[in-house]
């Protein structure tokens, strides 16, 4: 099978400076298309798209290194009828200003805030409701470009009764805009005069709808077995990638570091692999074929079959194949794939340099893909691997789930 066609995703990401100059955060912002998207979904459909994308594809710390990282809000997540996926390390949630402020959205911002998370009102406008957030806010953001500043006076004010409670000055554009920020002491500052956003792109080849579509369903179980998640996951290269993506952000500060599938996935926790799960069925809008993973598939449950001849680590011999099957398929290196994973010594060395038990299963596979077949008779496991996987996916295809809510 030929390389498949990759799209690639993007994340636009706009520095927020301090006073000094010095970046100390990132805006994560949606880039793609709308095309076929409601327009009524539009803006929670670019929310889920950022999350997605920056902590799945790209990796957050691809994306910001440990800056702080602000994303926007709408009404579905801060009220919890969508999941927030990840912990608040290392987000500020922005409630947009299209936000409507009513009791329900006031209890959903409380109980984030309680739960650790940082709280920033974006395009901040005294008596839109807003104000009545200020207690729980870390940040406020005032558009110094098209916003009302007349009464600033009275608004820089208010917000100073708050202690602790930074301003950050957006959309400035001018030098006389970056003046106001000095005269009112705004703290953070966030325009095309200090840096225009940068568009961040990686290669995509998305998880199947369908393969997602039946995690959801299965996590809806509440005796849902470790066992089941982790075989669904590791039949879809593309899914288990992200999973693996995103147990890097969550493995920061761990000392194990991953060496199987069920182990990422018991790292983020079932409830954080449901969250996930569910984001990606909001994100998605199409659907890639499934053929398009059958070769990467293929490499890592061969590597698996193979890894006792060697005596390897079966579960880490499918990690290991997972990864190089997908770098091929991604036209990355093996070892750029490696820095975005927190992966074992054992797997990483066996990507990167060939060695330990877990490198010769890799060049065994590999020199049977390329047709040298030398002592290594792997005919037989290769078969077993493709008749595996070309079943593991029309299974895919056949499933439909009797429901998908949240």
């Amino acid at each position: 099978m030929g390389i498949p066609t990759l799209d690639a995703v993007h994340v636009g990401r706009q520095p927020i400076f301090d006073a000094k100059g010095v970046v100390v955060a990132y805006e994560l912002l949606f880039r793609g298309r709308m095309d076929a998207v409601a327009s009524g979904r539009q803006d929670t459909y670019a929310t889920s798209t950022v999350m997605v994308n920056a902590f799945t594809e790209f990796g957050i710390a691809e994306v910001a290194g440990n800056r702080p990282c602000f994303i926007n809000l709408t009404r579905e997540f801060v009220t919890g009828r969508l999941p927030l996926p990840f912990g608040p390390e290392q987000v500020v949630l922005e409630i947009l200003e299209t936000v409507e402020i009513d009791d329900e959205v006031i209890a959903g911002i409380t109980a984030l805030a309680e739960a650790g998370y940082r709280i920033a009102l974006d395009d901040f406008v005294w008596g839109s409701g807003h104000e009545r957030l200020l207690g729980l806010a870390s940040y406020v953001k005032l558009d110094l470009l098209d916003g009302d500043l007349s009464d600033l006076d009275r608004i820089v004010g208010e917000i100073r009764q708050h202690p602790g409670l930074k301003i950050v000055a957006e959309r400035l554009e001018t030098a006389e805009q970056l003046a106001i920020a000095d005269r009112y002491g705004m703290e953070l500052r966030q325009g095309y005069v200090l840096s225009r956003p940068q568009v961040l792109s990686t290669p995509s080849l998305s998880p199947s709808r369908l393969r997602r579509l039946e995690l959801v369903a299965a996590l809806m179980h509440p005796d849902v077995r470790l066992d089941k998640v982790t075989t669904i996951i590791a039949s879809d290269p593309a899914l288990a990638l992200r999973v693996l993506r995103v147990s890097n952000s969550v493995a920061a500060g761990v000392v194990s570091r991953i060496s199987s599938v069920r182990q990422a996935i018991m790292l983020i926790g079932l409830t954080h692999i449901r969250r996930w799960a569910t984001l990606m069925v909001v994100d998605d809008v199409g659907e890639a074929p499934e053929e398009q993973l059958l070769t990467a598939l293929t490499q890592a449950r061969l590597c698996e079959t193979v890894a006792p001849r060697f005596g390897a680590d079966p579960a880490e011999a499918f990690v290991a194949g997972l990864i190089n099957g997908m770098a091929q398929v991604m036209a990355m290196t093996p070892a750029a794939m490696v820095e975005q994973l927190p992966l074992t010594a054992e797997v990483s060395d066996a990507l990167t340099t060939g060695s330990g038990r877990l490198g010769e299963v890799l060049r065994a596979v590999r020199a049977y893909g390329e047709g040298d077949w030398g002592t290594d008779d792997l005919a037989g496991p290769f078969l077993d691997a493709m008749r595996w996987s070309t079943r593991t996916l029309s299974a895919a295809q056949r499933f439909t789930p009797a429901t998908t809510a949240p």
